[in-house]
């Protein structure tokens, strides 16, 4: 008798919960911070989603981030991966996952010298997006022919 109205109700949450309510806090850039132990500089990025930035070593690629509506509780969380690439040796994965801003401890990069944390997510025109993809983001294939 119980599982009529889970039932009932599991198209309803499959609507609430489809690419309609969470587009609604999607944005596509996330402003990340980064330290570099070794200098103890403190760096904020802002990586447009999909567009690798690079921090020393590191590449870092935000493929989605989210903000909470003004409605609920301040959030912003980041779906971030982080690669190492050093010269003459292969790229190594350090980090994948989900970063959240009010608890930057509970999913960190393990790494001796940096460490990375978002702060927020934010839009940014097409004409931001433009200008810093060919500032402060470089394409991983533009950085490998630069440095030939």
């Amino acid at each position: 008798m119980t599982r009529r109205p889970v039932l009932a109700a599991l198209p309803l949450l499959l609507a609430l919960s489809g690419p309609a309510a969470a587009a609604s806090g999607d944005r596509n850039v996330a402003v990340l911070q980064a330290l570099d132990k070794i200098t103890a500089r403190i760096t904020t990025l802002e990586a447009p989603v999909g567009v690798p930035v690079a921090f020393g070593t590191l590449e870092i690629v935000a493929r989605r981030c989210v903000t909470r509506p003004p409605e609920e509780p301040p959030e912003s969380t980041a779906f971030v991966e982080i690669a190492e690439r050093r010269p003459g040796e292969p790229e190594t994965a350090l980090f994948a996952g989900w970063m959240f801003a009010s608890s930057p401890a509970v999913s960190s990069i393990e790494h001796p010298v940096y460490d990375v944390w978002v702060i927020s997510c934010k839009n940014a025109s097409s004409s931001e997006r433009d200008s810093s993809a060919g500032k402060d983001a470089v394409p991983s294939s533009a950085e490998d022919s630069s440095s030939r």
